[in-house]
């Protein structure tokens, strides 16, 4: 009971926060808590895959790049009234832009899944990054979207009924969103399918003795957490108006890891709170000096080695919730 009660409390804080900064007078915290949003959603798709399918990918920020891409190239082409190839049209309508980032980010995932998921262990991790790196290079080299400058995006997509141009509605926009894919990815791990992938983290030799094949699910959570990594992309693209590689770089997926580290490994709000705690913590520690993040390292260091189960296990011993 508590913990519903914390989570509408979460919520109900969540949507008023533009109203609150308003208060404040802090024109750019909405901004920011939009850009944690999005965070926290990258994070979100990566726990799907670590925290229930024991799969660690360290170039997760390649979907998350191909997704803030594909919102980018789709606005460019849509600004010069030039198909792409000649064939796809451009486009600033999110409702067209979303659906196609996750779609481009799926495709990425299933091909580099494919291949990666035919190993295990380092191997696998290293694959992964190979893969993200790969991807990297390829849009610096594509000077048509503004290579290693990276391209901007001068209006963000349009929506009937909203203005995204006001940063309240986006907010409320990712927010919506984000606490969709939430939903999605509760039902998905509390499903059979869930259940079969909580089994291959836990023993994969087991599973396939009992006739199960692992491959199949983790391909297929692997496409999920792409997609899902995708359509973050595509919102923080709408938030910056702005692209590079360096949104898809090792760095990038290494802060996503380590949110879903400092949120808390196979929890559902972890990832959220692990967002909210890691970018508090830059801009607070911003604030008072410039070599921040020389502070930063240690204090996730001590984390990650005492925290055990990471923020989400603290909130839930304060209150009082039982976890097995």
């Amino acid at each position: 009971m508590r913990e519903k009660i914390a989570l509408a409390i979460l919520f109900a804080a969540a949507v008023a926060l533009p109203f609150l900064m308003r208060a404040l007078d802090l024109p750019g915290g909405t901004g920011v808590a939009t850009s944690i949003l999005c965070l926290a959603f990258a994070a979100s798709s990566l726990n799907l895959i670590i925290g229930h399918g024991g799969m660690i990918s360290f170039g997760h920020a390649a979907y998350y790049g191909i997704g803030a891409y594909t919102v980018g190239i789709l606005w460019e082409h849509f600004r010069q009234q030039e198909p792409i190839f000649g064939l796809i049209p451009g486009t600033d309508q999110l409702l067209i832009t979303l659906p196609a980032a996750m779609l481009m980010a799926g495709l990425a995932a299933a091909v580099i899944g494919a291949l990666s998921l035919r190993t295990s262990g380092v191997q696998f991790i290293m694959i992964t990054l190979a893969f993200a790196q790969m991807l990297f290079f390829l849009f610096v080299g594509l000077k048509a979207y503004g290579g290693d400058d990276g391209m901007t995006i001068r209006r963000r997509n349009a929506v009937p009924g909203l203005d995204l141009r006001d940063i309240d509605q986006l907010y409320w926009l990712v927010l919506g969103v984000l606490c969709a894919w939430l939903f999605l990815q509760w039902r998905i791990v509390g499903s059979r399918f869930g259940r079969v992938l909580e089994g291959i983290r836990q023993n994969e030799r087991r599973m396939r003795a009992i006739g199960i094949s692992p491959y199949p699910y983790k391909l297929a959570a692997f496409v999920i957490a792409g997609m899902g990594a995708g359509a973050a992309g595509a919102l923080m693209a709408n938030y910056m108006r702005f692209v590079s590689p360096d949104i898809m770089s090792w760095q990038k997926s290494g802060e996503i890891m380590v949110v879903v580290i400092l949120g808390g490994i196979g929890t559902l709000l972890g990832p959220v709170l692990g967002a909210i705690a890691l970018q508090g913590l830059e801009f607070f520690l911003g604030g008072l000096t410039e070599h921040w993040a020389i502070i930063l390292g240690p204090i996730l260091v001590v984390v990650v080695l005492f925290g055990r189960g990471g923020i989400m296990a603290l909130v839930n011993r304060l209150l009082g919730v039982r976890r097995g």
